[in-house]
């Protein structure tokens, strides 16, 4: 399962884009947008920036996350410590 999740293009060089997601960055290709600006929001699907995103939605969409992540945290008092991630990820490895 995907999350799309908004990012920010921060920068540009060439057909590559670094997009930034709540302080977290990485880079994106830009070849499947046409006209992909600094600023602007996508998604960003497999390393590829696939849509572009008004600013209002994307903070909608952010705000959504961030608060469902919070829930998730208050119930799961494992997400606080970063480890279920990585437990649920070593537990789906084939032995």
């Amino acid at each position: 399962m995907c999350l799309a999740i908004p990012s920010k293009i921060v920068d540009i060089q060439d057909q590559m884009a670094i997009i930034d997601v709540e302080g977290v960055r990485r880079s994106a290709s830009l070849l499947l947008l046409e006209d992909a600006a600094v600023g602007d929001y996508v998604i960003v699907h497999a390393g590829f920036a696939i849509h572009k995103i008004d600013p209002e939605t994307a903070r909608e969409s952010i705000d959504l996350l961030r608060e469902s992540m919070s829930r998730v945290e208050e119930t799961d008092p494992q997400t606080q410590t970063g480890l279920t991630l990585n437990r649920r990820m070593s537990d789906q490895q084939p032995s």
